[in-house]
């Protein structure tokens, strides 16, 4: 059966890697820094891009590619690569298409990891950044563009803000000042949200959370839907529409398509240069999660669900952020975007600011205080107290953070236990 027919749980477990008579079941692990061949000329064309194999892992290795083809498979694209982490992943999308002098335009509602590269590294690399509010009119969002503006960024399902994207509203802006839209699908998943079903063009993900899943291996992907015509937009991405240099004078949308050219790029010149390789190992452990990634999803989004309901219940509780729950500002967009389900993870207030949700975190017993998500085993942060510890409640208040907020990633337990830890913690707040 051909793969495209195939549902997204068989691509789970099936998906990347056929071997053939004879070869392993399981993925290898080709843990080799490098790559024989026989002579100069086989090696050389390797480099001049004109063959296609192995010569260093920094560039590329075959464990990873086995596990990028299912996370491609997984989405829906036409080409994919494994990095070091969801940062590499980030940086190197927009790094691909967006350099000294270009713009960028981001929804303000995405990890604080990744703001950070975007408002402070990457504006120090000549690359400025306008962040818009998810929930801006599409007057607003068509306002934030300029001539040079190269890209439109955001997250399915913000982390730790839980706003969901309107991906068609920022595909349609995007598409309409010809540049492509790239969208972090980390917490919902490829089994709960395909972007490139809604017009996005270019997918990461933080590998590290709900697709490893078990906290074993640090790591990214990026993801190209193959259907961005780059030609068409030809003076705004020169990278991508004319000669490199580096490559004898490849130019990427000619000789690789519309289906390879990002991905090849991105490989041949980005990781060549900043070398943010996943490791085979981690590739490999990355697949045992992606195997079962069907599976755990559904139980995360049902223990996610049944605690907002619990929460929202609780006369200690101010407020929940859950896109499930009917009442929550983003439920409609969940209806649309995530109809099977959005992700394990649920913020909220406890009653009694900072000092109420510092003792109610004392008390947990069941969820790790942690600075992870997405994890079979449960885990919380109070960012006040934590990544956000040098802030005042001012601060806080400004940037969305309130001083109150408790971040909850609800894992693989029995949702009654979970209930039963979260209603005994909050039995000691006052």
């Amino acid at each position: 059966m051909n793969s495209k027919e195939t549902r997204i749980d068989t691509k789970c477990v099936q998906g990347g890697y056929r071997p053939q008579n004879g070869e392993p079941r399981q993925i290898p692990i080709v843990q080799s820094t490098t790559f024989k061949y026989d002579t100069s000329e086989d090696m050389g064309k390797l480099f001049d891009l004109e063959a296609s194999g192995y010569f260093y892992t920094r560039l590329q290795n075959p464990t990873n590619d086995f596990v990028a083809a299912k996370i491609c498979e997984l989405e829906g694209g036409s080409a994919a690569m494994l990095t070091s982490s969801g940062q590499a992943a980030n940086f190197y999308a927009v790094f691909n298409i967006a350099t000294n002098g270009d713009h960028v335009v981001a929804s303000a509602s995405i990890y604080g990891g990744t703001y950070n590269l975007f408002a402070v590294t990457m504006k120090k690399m000549g690359i400025e950044f306008t962040f818009v509010s998810p929930d801006c009119t599409e007057e607003e969002l068509n306002a934030a563009f300029r001539p040079n503006t190269k890209a439109v960024f955001g997250e399915t399902i913000a982390n730790p803000a839980l706003t969901v994207l309107d991906i068609e509203k920022f595909a349609k802006a995007a598409h309409a000042h010809g540049v492509p839209l790239i969208v972090d699908n980390t917490f919902a998943t490829p089994v709960n949200c395909r972007p490139f079903e809604w017009g996005a063009d270019i997918v990461t993900h933080s590998t590290t959370k709900y697709m490893d899943g078990h906290g074993a291996g640090v790591g990214g992907a990026i993801v190209d839907h193959g259907c961005f015509d780059w030609m068409a937009h030809a003076d705004k991405f020169p990278g991508l529409t004319t000669p490199d240099d580096s490559y004898h004078g490849i130019t990427y949308a000619e000789k690789f398509g519309l289906g390879g050219a990002f991905i090849t790029k991105c490989t041949a010149q980005l990781m060549r240069d900043f070398g943010s390789i996943q490791s085979p190992q981690n590739a490999f452990i990355l697949n045992l999660g992606l195997e079962s990634l069907h599976v755990r999803i559904k139980r995360h989004c049902e223990n996610g669900l049944a605690v907002a309901e619990f929460l929202s219940k609780n006369d200690k509780v101010e407020y929940v952020n859950y896109c499930g729950l009917p009442g929550d500002k983003y439920h409609a967009l969940a209806q649309k975007y995530l109809p099977n389900g959005s992700c394990g993870v649920v913020s909220f207030g406890i009653k009694g600011g900072r000092k109420a949700a510092e003792e109610f975190m004392k008390h947990l017993k069941i969820a790790a205080i942690e600075t992870h998500v997405a994890d079979a085993r449960s885990c919380c942060l109070h960012p006040a107290s934590a990544t956000h510890r040098q802030m005042s409640d001012e601060e806080l208040l400004a940037c969305g953070v309130y001083p109150n907020l408790v971040r909850l990633s609800c894992g693989l337990e029995d949702k009654e236990d979970l209930i039963a830890d979260l209603e005994q913690a909050l039995s000691f707040v006052k």
